[in-house]
C-alpha cells in the first residue's frame, strides 16, 4: 500500500523513512510531484495545519497521505516562533530559510538570560485516506533550551541551537538513531506506527 509523505522538506522525508520503516507500506513524498499545489498552511496551530496538508495532498493525488507540521516554541518569545518556524526570517524580512531563521533567532533571544531561555520542538502529525479524511493524528514534543551559538553538523531547521539538556548537546550533534529516540518527531511518530498497526486498510 503506497502512503504520500506530505512534504518536500528532505530532512523530514529522511526521517519519515527512517522511523516507519518500509515494512507494511511503500513510501513516497513531494518530490516526486514537482507540480503539486501547495497547501497553504493557515491553521493556527501545529494540529490544524498537519490535518489541512495531510487532507488537502490526500485528494490532490487520491491516495492516503501523512503529513506533520512541526516547530519551535520559545518560553521567551511567547511560544513563538510556533507554526511559523519555517518562515520565521521571512516574515520579519530578514531573508529565507534555516541560516536566517537561526541568524534572527539568535538576535532576538541575545538579551535572554541563560535560565529563562527554555524551549520546546513540537510535532503533530495526521494521517488521512485519499477522500480527505483524517483518521489519525498522533503528537509530542522535546524539551530543551537555546544555546548562544550553533553547534552541531546534522539535522536541520534549528537543530543546532536546541540543546536538549538531559544529554548536554544539540539535536545537530545526535546521530540519527539516538535523534529519533528522543525527539518530538521520533516519538510522534512511534505513537503513530502504533496506532497505524492496529487499523486494517482497506483500499479505496
Amino acid at each position: 500500500m503506497q502512503i504520500l509523505i506530505a512534504t518536500g522538506n528532505p530532512g523530514k522525508v529522511r526521517e519519515f523513512r527512517e522511523m516507519l520503516g518500509d515494512d507494511r507500506f511503500q513510501w513516497s513524498d513531494l518530490s516526486v510531484h514537482p507540480n503539486a499545489a501547495p497547501v497553504e498552511e493557515t491553521g493556527a496551530t501545529f494540529r490544524a495545519n498537519a490535518c489541512l496538508k495531510a487532507s488537502a495532498y490526500a485528494k490532490q493525488f487520491n491516495t492516503w497521505a501523512l503529513a506533520d507540521d512541526s516547530g519551535l516554541e520559545v518560553d521567551a518569545l511567547g511560544g513563538n516562533p510556533g507554526v511559523t518556524s519555517a518562515r520565521w526570517a521571512e516574515l520579519h524580512n530578514r531573508g529565507k530559510g534555516d541560516a536566517d531563521n537561526n541568524a534572527l533567532l539568535l538576535e532576538q533571544m541575545q538579551k535572554v538570560d541563560d535560565t529563562k531561555r527554555g524551549a520546546r520542538f513540537v510535532c503533530v502529525l495526521a494521517l488521512s485516506d485519499p477522500h480527505g479524511r483524517i483518521l489519525l493524528t498522533a503528537s509530542d514534543v522535546m524539551e530543551g533550551h537555546l544555546l548562544r551559538a550553533p553547534s552541531g553538523e546534522n539535522g536541520f531547521g534549528y537543530d543546532p541551537l536546541f540543546e536538549v539538556q538531559r544529554l548536554g548537546r544539540t539535536s545537530a550533534e545526535l546521530p540519527p538513531a539516538e535523534k529519533h529516540r528522543v525527539s518530538h518527531r521520533g516519538k510522534a511518530l512511534r505513537r503513530l506506527r502504533t496506532l497505524i498497526d492496529r487499523i486494517r486498510f482497506v483500499e479505496t
